[in-house]
């Protein structure tokens, strides 16, 4: 490392430290290089806003959606891209020193983390094959960067138009040069499995010096002077004069047109202030993440919870541009659509991009609802949208595209929960009109996992006349991903018992009974010789041999140990045919203890799932279907047991630092950090708090004392605060609770009572009190 740049590193790494000692914001604690060395393309995030459209950050891997973007044990840089989204990349670049271009030149530099600064809103590092310095930060929809070239270097930028980007193959692109300053252009990101139509992003480019010369290339070598580069594997190479050290880019992205690209930049970033920008961004983190106030407990714990906390508002991305235009792609043509403005002109919601809602019941349902009502609010209006442009409201789009991601009418949890704890902001009756079509033949429940050409992999109809979805499909073809019989039809029951919820509500009788009695289907795949759910033909029997720890055998991304309690809605059902509460208790709490020696998980990545050593495990922390196995033993009237297990839990999988561990490499768009929060602060919600008015389990919070700040605008309470007594991390039992100098009796409060506002006092012991 240069002399000037260790100067640089130790100043700001002095100013850390000293602003550590006298203020400990939130943002400052976030480490997002946590599990970083398992990274896939949309998990790491640097230079970029809560849900932002731009996700500006360094690309050390290049290829495929898993082990792509940055990869902590990577040694080198490969560009800088601005879109890390769920199945969607856009627009590498990266400054570069002393290039003769020709058409296989490696832009690549090794980097040192010696040198390297991440924190939430920016990123910097050196490249050092070029002795370049880094910055990067961003607004909502445009990156920006700052580069310190050595004096006297060839200063130059690669723009790379072409080729394999995380999960897309860029296969079209094009480079305008507007001015000596300005540039726009679109990228085409191709079709996958997962994203059925090709998407464009488009981007303006606007610099703080003149480009002196460019240099293209394509398919057809390496060209002078171009003005227009166009072409898959095309790119372009940008030379600056060397009169000044430091080079600033802009960078805008829109899905609907460079005139908007250039737009929400010149909207959003107009000046060329790098630290105000930085400043900004950091304390728009701030913003979201000291909605919850931890003290207490060690500063690791608080550091690991706040990076918990930024890492349930990632992932999931914005679409739509600063005047609220978007790209709808639901018919596989980009036509550009206006989200409805208010009186003073603005866009009422943005549009978003999203990974599914698989498992949102017990994540983001409770997380976001509670302390970012109205984020929740923006995004059922975003699904909306789709049901206006598409027909279905969606479990996963992806850049205005249904995805069909994973399985179900997964939204529909997350849409009631809404609904029932008073997020009003949206049309109730169309959400209600779109949710019951997803739930019928012609909806979304019909469709396998990513199944964009036909509706037989889900096995609506058999669900429907025979009570269960049949494995292996009796049609004999995979027409999609995850047609797991038991796993559909356990998902399908307690999907149509949420959506009950909602008829009840709205007054609709005949839709509620319609859908009550299918919640009970859940009965039909469980096997009560066996005692386990199990896949089962289409003619009644059940399915030879069995084995109830084998991985994927119906049942989707889990075994049937797993996914037996899968029945969020009816669980004092499930255990009376396991023979009573006493019986289930005892069964899933020796699941429990097998699954420790495993560290509740199967093995420390998601591609460790599958490994023989690891995929007997009973309970799995590490992926979605039985994340909610800790708080079974409160709804079954043991929460002593609740409260061991759900801190056993977190100390084996959610309070590492280092980049080596932290989410198992699973962490989809906010699922496992929201979960990782919930289990902190000892809240849950079982069903996923969809019944009218839901209930909150108490369980076992690891901190002293706890404030979530309640949105002026949806609650009428202040804060909603938990203190603890006695707490330690060997006094995890809660002997008592008291809610407003009252008793609480059954460890559970409701939604109003939590937004009415009020403290809730737990006596923390290392004994149970039974």
């Amino acid at each position: 490392m240069k002399l000037k740049h260790f100067l640089t590193f130790l100043f700001f790494q002095i100013s850390l430290f000293t602003f550590a000692q006298t203020k400990e914001s939130p943002a400052d604690l976030v480490n997002p290089y946590v599990d970083s060395k398992n990274s896939r393309w949309f998990f790491f995030n640097s230079a970029t806003r809560p849900f932002g459209m731009v996700n500006l950050s360094p690309d050390t891997d290049t290829g495929g959606a898993w082990g792509s973007g940055y990869r902590y044990d990577s040694d080198s840089i490969k560009g800088l891209s601005h879109v890390h989204a769920w199945q969607l990349s856009g627009l590498s670049v990266l400054p570069v020193s002393g290039i003769a271009l020709d058409k296989n030149t490696d832009f690549g530099s090794p980097f040192s983390h010696d040198s390297e600064i991440v924190k939430p809103g920016y990123h910097q590092l050196i490249l050092d094959r070029y002795d370049i310095k880094v910055e990067l930060t961003s607004t909502l929809r445009v990156g920006f960067h700052r580069y310190t070239f050595p004096k006297n270097s060839q200063q130059q930028v690669m723009i790379r138009l072409g080729g394999m980007l995380g999960p897309s193959d860029i296969i079209d692109g094009q480079l305008i040069q507007v001015d000596q300053t300005t540039l726009q252009g679109y990228l085409i990101n191709g079709s996958t499995i997962r994203r059925p139509f090709n998407t464009a992003i488009f981007y303006a480019i606007k610099l703080n010096r003149p480009i002196a010369e460019i240099t293209g290339w394509s398919d057809e070598g390496v060209t002078s002077t171009l003005r227009d580069i166009k072409g898959k594997n095309s790119g372009a190479l940008l030379s600056f004069d060397n009169s000044k050290d430091e080079l600033l880019m802009k960078v805008g992205i829109s899905y609907v047109s460079a005139e908007q690209a250039m737009l929400n930049l010149n909207t959003e970033l107009a000046h060329w202030d790098f630290e105000k920008t930085q400043n900004e961004s950091f304390e728009e983190w701030n913003s979201y993440l000291r909605r919850i106030k931890v003290e207490g407990a060690t500063e690791k714990d608080r550091r690991r919870f706040y990076t918990d906390l930024f890492h349930a508002l990632q992932g999931r991305r914005t679409i739509s541009d600063v005047n609220g235009k978007y790209g709808d792609m639901t018919s596989g043509t980009l036509l550009a659509k206006q989200i409805p403005l208010d009186d003073a002109g603005k866009p009422k919601f943005r549009h978003f991009n999203s990974d599914s809602f698989w498992g949102a019941q017990w994540t983001i349902n409770t997380l976001w609802h509670l302390v970012y009502p109205e984020i929740t609010e923006e995004f059922v209006n975003s699904m909306l949208r789709y049901y206006q442009d598409g027909g279905l409201i969606p479990r996963g789009p992806s850049g205005g595209n249904y995805t069909y991601v994973m399985t179900g009418a997964s939204s529909t949890p997350f849409i009631v929960s809404a609904y029932q704890k008073g997020i009003r902001g949206f049309d109730v009756e169309m959400a209600f009109e779109g949710l019951k079509k997803n739930h019928r033949p012609g909806g979304i429940m019909e469709k396998a996992g990513y199944e964009h050409k036909t509706s037989k992999g889900g096995g609506l109809s058999h669900y429907l006349n025979i009570g269960y979805v049949p494995w292996p499909t009796p049609e004999g073809t995979r027409f999609g991903f995850h047609q797991d019989g038991p796993s559909l039809t356990l998902e399908y029951a307690y999907q149509d018992w949420t959506l009950a919820q909602l008829a009840k509500a709205l007054g609709d009788d005949a839709s509620a009974n319609e859908f009550l009695t299918r919640s009970e289907n859940y009965k039909n795949t469980f096997d009560w010789e066996s005692g386990w759910m199990r896949p089962r033909n289409v003619d009644g029997s059940w399915k030879m041999p069995f084995d109830a720890y084998e991985y994927n055998a119906g049942f989707n991304e889990a075994n049937g140990s797993q996914a037996t309690w899968f029945v969020p809605h009816a669980l004092e059902g499930l255990a009376a045919m396991m023979g009573g509460k006493e019986k289930a208790i005892d069964r899933l709490n020796r699941s429990f203890e097998e699954s420790e020696k495993l560290g509740f998980t199967s093995g420390t990545s998601h591609s460790q799932e599958t490994h023989p050593e690891y995929r007997r495990i009973p309970i799995n922390y590490g992926n979605q279907p039985s994340i909610q196995t800790a708080f079974i033993f409160h709804k079954l009237g043991r929460p002593d047991l609740t409260q061991y297990w759900s801190r056993a839990v977190v100390k084996a999988i959610y309070s590492d630092l280092s980049p080596e561990n932290g989410y198992n490499g699973d962490e989809d768009q906010g699922l496992m950090g929201s979960l990782a929060v919930l289990m902190k602060i000892g809240l849950f919600q079982m069903n996923g708090g969809t019944e009218a008015d839901p209930a909150y389990q108490i369980g076992s919070p690891i901190f002293d004392k706890i404030t979530i700040a309640l949105n002026p605008k949806y609650y009428p309470g202040k804060e909603f605060i938990i203190k603890t007594g006695g707490n330690s991390p060997t006094s995890v039992y809660v002997n008592s609770a008291s809610w407003k100098n009252q008793n609480v009796g059954n460890m559970e409060l409701s939604h109003s009572q939590i937004t009415g506002g009020g403290e809730l006092n737990l006596e923390m012991s290392e004994s149970p009190n039974k």
